[in-house]
């Protein structure tokens, strides 16, 4: 065997041993590689043929190189990801707990920089003012100190004012959203939603049987008045589901003048609103009052969660609603959420220090900044082949194929280069959004935010093109 055929064997057997290595399961994010001199010295071969091996898979973008650092690759799991069935969201949530997958399709605003260590300081210091023994039993709709400072906190007038027993307290949001479903008998009846539309939300009133009408935002984030108009007058409607001020996931904020139109076409009709304000702290200029501050208090129900400003150790969700105080109460009472009594006075104790409101223009900055490098290089890249949404707080982006694709395939490509993004079709229940994407920029791996650019390209400019005839008009 001549010398070179004998290093072409070396460097074959390096690559396979090193796309081996950084395929192996790790739940540790990025995984540093051996350096050439620990491959060389393990596999007996020489220095130059670690190097060719590793030069080759840096250029497929299997491996980076950090300056006096060494290599590093992203770890992927070996094993076959389920939820490849007909389902897409399954797919999404399975895929998202993949090992070493770019996971591009959440929504966590926190992630960034979450208050999880203060949360977690008061509640070791309440721990000890309070040992078990001493501490009150759980209260069904939630813990008297938080359910009293969100009361407060949402109380902007005479008239728009709330009390602790206005506010209800549930494990996550989707369980608060449940009894809310069920508290306003909303199985059969007519709801209209602004679209796109929280997945979670949509799942959860198809599941009810609740019959859905989609009323696409406009560009700039405001709501068609003549068909809102048309719909309040030949439907029978329920509610209505609006967003405070941020249409999330569109990311455009709600004109002022917009939002004081439609509450004006609400109280003509005496509509009940459902407002939600998961994301109303996290726009980017405040400019105005939010919804709920122009709607008779009487027929209005807010909800939200504290995940999206502290992080994952504050799961709960919650409601505020003036009217069906004994049904919300019942319907607590029976779904006896298991919360943490001493976690819910922490929350409230990290709200009234102030923390909070120090933390949130730290967390909007950020964000900012991630988005605005996010949207520098889609436009100056893909801009070709997507448009956006200028996002207007959030931790996302709403994108727009330039062209109709197939955007299964374009999943489907990036899913396989283990990235995981948001198609559009997840937003909607009426095929409304096909063309859209929805990308998280709470990742802040800079290196890899060009490649991740370049794959999505790559898998937009790859897709087959479609009929654009056979999709339903949705928005930009």
């Amino acid at each position: 065997m001549s010398e070179s055929q004998a290093s072409d064997f070396a460097y074959q057997a390096v690559y396979r041993y090193l796309t081996q290595l950084i395929s192996e399961p790790s739940n540790q994010g990025p995984v540093r590689l051996p350096s050439l001199r620990q491959l060389a010295e393990r596999l007996n071969v020489s220095i130059s043929t670690i190097q060719y091996a590793y030069a080759l898979l840096e250029k497929e973008g299997r491996v980076y190189s950090v300056a006096k650092s060494g290599y590093f690759a992203q770890a992927t799991s070996t094993i076959m990801p389920p939820g490849r069935g007909s389902d897409l969201l399954e797919t999404v949530y399975v895929n998202a707990r993949c090992a070493g997958m770019h996971v591009l399709s959440a929504d966590e605003p926190a992630l960034v920089q979450p208050l999880d260590r203060p949360l977690l300081t008061i509640e070791r210091e309440l721990l000890r003012q309070y040992p078990q023994h001493l501490q009150a039993p759980a209260q069904p709709c939630g813990e008297l100190e938080l359910r009293t400072l969100l009361a407060a906190r949402y109380t902007s007038s005479a008239k728009h004012c709330w009390h602790a027993e206005d506010v209800y307290i549930g494990a996550d949001l989707r369980g608060v959203l449940e009894i809310l479903i069920a508290v306003l008998q909303l199985r059969h009846a007519t709801v209209v939603v602004e679209s796109p539309c929280d997945w979670m939300i949509l799942r959860l009133l198809e599941s009810a049987e609740v019959r859905v009408i989609e009323l696409p935002i406009q560009p700039d984030g405001a709501l068609d008045l003549q068909t809102l108009q048309r719909l309040l007058e030949t439907e029978r409607v329920r509610l209505i589901l609006l967003s405070s001020k941020l249409n999330m996931p569109h990311g455009s904020r709600i004109p002022q003048d917009s939002r004081q139109a439609v509450a004006q076409l609400l109280a003509n009709h005496g509509t009940w609103v459902l407002e939600n304000d998961c994301h109303g702290e996290l726009l980017d200029k405040d400019d105005g009052e939010p919804l709920r501050e122009l709607v008779d208090p009487d027929r209005l129900l807010v909800f939200s969660m504290f995940e999206k400003i502290i992080g994952v150790e504050a799961p709960y969700g919650f409601v505020l609603s003036r009217q069906w105080r004994a049904d919300l109460q019942r319907h607590f009472l029976l779904r006896s959420f298991r919360l943490s009594p001493i976690r819910q006075k922490a929350i409230a104790r990290l709200y009234g220090s102030g923390r909070v409101e120090q933390h949130l223009p730290i967390l909007r900055r950020i964000l900012r900044e991630r988005r605005t490098r996010w949207v520098e290089l889609i436009r100056e890249r893909l801009g070709d082949v997507l448009q956006l949404v200028e996002p207007q707080g959030g931790a996302t982006i709403w994108l727009h194929s330039a062209h109709p694709v197939a955007m299964d395939s374009v999943f489907q490509r990036l899913l396989r280069q283990h990235v995981l993004i948001a198609p559009g079709e997840l937003f909607s229940l009426q095929g409304l959004h096909a063309q859209h994407l929805r990308l998280s920029v709470t990742s802040s791996m800079e290196h890899e935010l060009l490649r991740l650019v370049g794959l999505l390209g790559d898998a937009l400019r790859l897709a087959p093109r479609t009929d654009a005839r056979k999709h339903p008009a949705c928005t930009q």
